[in-house]
């Protein structure tokens, strides 16, 4: 039997990310099946779960890349350029509609709830460093506690991918966004 390379293993697991992304965009978490994720990426189930242990495991990767590739955002240029750039490329971003069914999943799924605090970790962590960052160099407000900044910012997150995947989208969200910036920023600041 032939052996398989790392990088061949690696772009077959990046092929199966990229059909699940589409699926869980399109038919949500629930309605995302093992036929219609097999449809999604044209492989079998023994090859998509040959590469993930279950449909949790393939979702939590999912969401392990996305956040590692926005906490990389954030931690740059801050999250809200994460939520410019979801403003721009919505499609990017369609599948995390499916946060509002993670919501109901981390009230009574505590496992899914553990795991799920392992992946947003990452993107949460990325935000503070950067809101420290911020701070120490005299461009962020002092007068509110980091934690509560992080916790803000998290809220307005969720609150433009829930709008976002409602298909409301909006001409002012850009606007409402150089407003949160200016939440942020010490008076007279520039970033």
């Amino acid at each position: 039997m032939p052996k398989v390379s790392e990088d061949q293993l690696a772009a077959r697991r990046s092929e199966i990310l990229d059909g699940a992304r589409k699926c869980f965009g399109e038919f949500g978490y629930e309605g995302a099946t093992v036929r219609r994720l097999e449809e999604a990426t044209g492989l079998s189930r023994g090859a998509i779960f040959h590469h993930f242990k279950d449909k949790d495991g393939l979702f939590l990767a999912l969401a392990q890349e996305d956040a590692r590739r926005m906490a990389e955002v954030a931690s740059n240029q801050g999250l809200v350029q994460v939520m410019r750039d979801m403003l721009e490329e919505p499609d990017r971003f369609e599948w995390l509609g499916t946060r509002l069914e993670i919501a109901r999943r981390l009230r009574t799924d505590l496992d899914f709830r553990r795991s799920w605090a392992e992946q947003s970790a990452e993107l949460t962590d990325a935000t503070a460093a950067r809101l420290e960052r911020q701070k120490t160099a005299g461009r962020l407000r002092d007068d509110v506690a980091q934690e509560v900044m992080v916790d803000y910012l998290d809220l307005i997150l969720d609150g433009l991918v829930a709008r976002i995947a409602s298909g409301q989208g909006g001409q002012n969200l850009s606007a409402v966004l150089d407003l949160v910036e200016e939440s942020v920023r010490k008076p007279d600041s520039a970033s």
